[in-house]
């Protein structure tokens, strides 16, 4: 099954499932509309979690050690991809309200670009990884490994695929230096976003979700990439970057 969606539980999962996508187009809504939504959502909401994790980081081996994070998110590619996402809306923050020096140089709106590179690269890397234990364990038509967050992943020249596809979808990123601050203060707006590199982005992510984060694709493969491009689609056209982070 795709998504395990059957049995008794199906409806369960629909309800989740819609629960999480309408949970994150709001918490977007928060986060882009007012300063202290995004400081709430890009700076404390950070912060505790960091505390979080270092404490059940310490614990790991006595009462954290059947914490969920610990043991189905403790892998390099949950933190990297949420620090690198956090440190880049930090960085939309700064560019869409021109805060400080960095938020009124021109050469700073390269920065969506950066960091979005980053983001698409440390996918590109664990598409890699899987490759490489994969191949590692099965030779040339790939073969299964077992993952630090205690799933069995099966990886191969496919994973080579999708990471080049990530470094395409990099190369096919334009117009940085267009990115501008709507008139009504919400939104950094990327124009070069276009329609058609949004859904080569929401195909390659999710192919990327659905081969190395297997328990995440129904929410984190479908909801997550949804979420944002509904909204680009209907009210916040141009903010899609922004959505998406």
């Amino acid at each position: 099954m795709l998504f395990h969606i059957y049995g008794e539980m199906s409806l369960w999962q629909l309800l989740g499932w819609c629960l999480v996508f309408v949970g994150l187009v709001v918490a977007n809504e928060i986060a882009r509309r007012t300063k202290a939504g995004g400081i709430f959502c890009f700076v404390i909401l950070p912060v505790a979690l960091t505390i979080y994790f270092i404490v059940i980081n310490i614990g790991a081996k006595s009462f954290a050690a059947d914490n969920p994070t610990i043991v189905q998110m403790n892998g390099w590619f949950h933190y990297a991809k949420l620090y690198a996402a956090t440190i880049g809306c930090v960085g939309f923050m700064i560019l869409k309200y021109h805060w400080g020096k960095l938020g009124k140089v021109n050469w700073f709106k390269a920065w969506p670009f950066l960091i979005v590179g980053i983001n698409i690269l440390i996918a590109v890397a664990s598409d890699f990884e899987s490759a490489i234990k994969g191949m590692a364990a099965g030779g040339a038509q790939g073969g299964w490994w077992y993952s630090s967050e205690g799933v069995w992943l099966y990886g191969g020249w496919w994973n080579i695929l999708n990471g080049i596809a990530g470094i395409i979808n990099i190369a096919c990123m334009t117009g940085w230096w267009s990115i501008y601050t709507s008139k009504d203060g919400k939104d950094m707006l990327w124009p070069d976003m276009t329609w058609q590199f949004i859904i080569a982005y929401d195909i390659w992510n999710f192919e990327y979700t659905y081969l190395n984060l297997p328990l995440h694709t129904w929410y984190c493969g479908v909801a997550l990439l949804l979420a944002p491009t509904f909204a680009n689609a209907f009210w916040n056209k141009g903010g899609w970057i922004q959505n998406r982070a």
